[in-house]
């Protein structure tokens, strides 16, 4: 398996979902070994994707370089993650990337435009060896060792549209987009109304995520999956792990888990070196089907 980049240069005109304002995103191929790189056309500023560059988890993962920030970067993530891209230019002129429908179904449809191609590198992941953790409270985000990778997500909220949800998931690309993709973002209404009062949330609405009240879903189309909210946890936990700078071979397990904890887990494996090897990979992988057919 080798590295992986774009084909071609693609963009867009979205909204973001805190300042609620346009912001046109470019992605672009890198060469190998560069890994994902953020720039912000308006001030000049490249940030790399790294642990050490996340400033903020409150309500999104926010990466930032010289005092300029890049917010709600883990949807789009989840599915560069998910396609197998090591190696991209990510081109913003502002400083929130654009929500879409709230989930990453839509930059999924962006990469497959813009073609998976590979590298001349050897592919390297991150083999969980033993399993390392991180609590807050009643919650915890954790990695255990697998020969295959997962995602094992727990959630309750008190809720009749929510209660308690769980979802295991077999980490592919095909997988990905069939299972995940299509989960949106939700909030209560009584939270985005606090949201907005304190400027954000301005450009959030019924369009780009679940919003219930006390008793129910606002949305009148419903969920698009079952269990629709565990499954956008994982597809931010996903995103999160792209931090890792490396694919993942192992699972990851979580209750209640958040962009808070899964930062943390992302910076503590790394400081244990016996909880992990970092291993090339020769052989074609059958995870990421998508590339492989269009390389």
């Amino acid at each position: 398996m080798r590295e992986q980049t774009i084909a071609k240069k693609v963009e867009l005109v979205g909204i973001g979902l805190h300042k609620g304002v346009p912001v046109k995103m470019t992605l672009e191929p890198l060469d190998e070994h560069c890994g994902i790189h953020f720039y912000r056309s308006d001030v000049g500023v490249s940030i790399p994707l790294k642990p050490e560059n996340v400033v903020d988890t409150t309500m999104a993962t926010v990466i930032a370089r010289d005092g300029h920030r890049i917010s709600t970067i883990e949807h789009l993530l989840s599915a560069v993650y998910a396609y197998g891209i090591d190696n991209l230019k990510i081109t913003l002129d502002n400083e929130e990337v654009p929500i879409m429908d709230g989930s990453s179904i839509g930059y999924c449809m962006l990469l497959e435009e813009a073609g998976i191609v590979q590298q001349s590198s050897t592919k390297r992941i991150l083999k969980v060896k033993s399993p390392i953790e991180v609590k807050e409270g009643d919650k915890f985000v954790r990695f255990e060792p697998s020969d295959a990778c997962f995602f094992d997500f727990s959630i309750h909220f008190p809720h009749p549209a929510i209660g308690t949800q769980k979802y295991k998931f077999q980490f592919s690309t095909q997988n990905y987009k069939e299972e995940i993709a299509r989960a949106r973002t939700f909030g209560f209404l009584n939270e985005v109304q606090y949201m907005h009062s304190i400027g954000l949330a301005l450009g959030g609405s019924l369009e780009n995520a679940i919003v219930l009240d006390e008793t129910g879903i606002l949305n009148q189309d419903g969920l698009r999956y079952k269990e629709e909210f565990v499954r956008h946890k994982i597809l931010d936990a996903i995103g999160d792990m792209a931090l890792l700078g490396i694919p993942l071979l192992g699972t990851y397990v979580s209750y209640a888990g958040s962009h808070k904890l899964n930062h943390l887990l992302t910076k503590k494996i790394f400081e244990e070196s016996g909880a992990f090897e970092i291993m090339a990979v020769e052989e074609a992988s059958p995870i990421y089907t998508y590339s492989l057919q269009n390389a």
